[in-house]
Formats: structure tokens, sequence, C-alpha cells
């Protein structure tokens, strides 16, 4: 396995695939990537050279990925809810954040169904 920015990425897949292994890097910005790198996309990881391997890693250095990009992130949502603003009200409470309906759907913010019981009537 090649390891470029502290991430094993598998062998036996294409450049573009296997680069998106890496937190922060989807489809567009793997094809950039080897483009500046000087690689081509249809090559497998494990067909690339030390010197190609090397260049790939030059360029992804310069980029904001893995545990930097994560704690942007978190620091970006913690700004929202901190100034109090709508999103992060929404993220504080654990609702979805963008217009969603949420009486029906949205279990995944919402989490496990929470069941109330009806009141039972008073017997005479």
């Amino acid at each position: 396995m090649a390891r470029i920015a502290g991430v094993d990425i598998p062998k036996q897949k294409r450049g573009v695939i296997a680069l998106t292994y890496i937190f922060g890097i989807g489809d567009s910005r793997a094809k950039v990537i080897l483009e500046k790198a000087g690689v081509s996309e249809d090559k497998k990881v494990n067909e690339w050279s030390d010197e190609e391997i090397g260049n790939i890693r030059d360029v992804v250095g310069a980029l904001t990925i893995e545990g930097e990009l994560r704690s942007e992130i978190q620091l970006n949502i913690k700004r929202l809810m901190d100034i109090g603003c709508y999103r992060g009200i929404r993220h504080r409470t654990g609702l979805p954040l963008r217009g969603q309906r949420t009486k029906n759907n949205s279990r995944t913010r919402k989490g496990k169904r929470k069941t109330v019981a009806n009141k039972k009537k008073a017997t005479k």
C-alpha cells in the first residue's frame, strides 16, 4: 500500500479512486491532483513510480485534508453554535439544518423513535 497524508491507499485501484480514500479529496480534486503531479488517471497505484508518489505527496501536502480539515469543520460548527444562529441552534438540538421536514422523516439526525404513551383514563 502507498501511504499518502497518513492514509494507506489501496494498490489495486486506479489513482483517481484510490485518492478519494483520503478525507477531503473527492473525484474532481483527485483528478486535479494527478494532473498537477503529472500522473495518468488510468494508472493503478501499484504502477506508480517512487518519483510519481513523491510528486503526489507534494501536491496533496499543500491542501487542507484529513485531521486539519476535520478540526476546521468542527470549529466552524462550534462558531455557529456560539453565535446562536439558526444553523447553530439546529446543530445543538440535533435536527436537520437545511430546511428538511421533520414531522415524518429525519430519523438519521433525530435518532431512534421515542414513543410517548397516552395518559390512562381515570376509572371510577
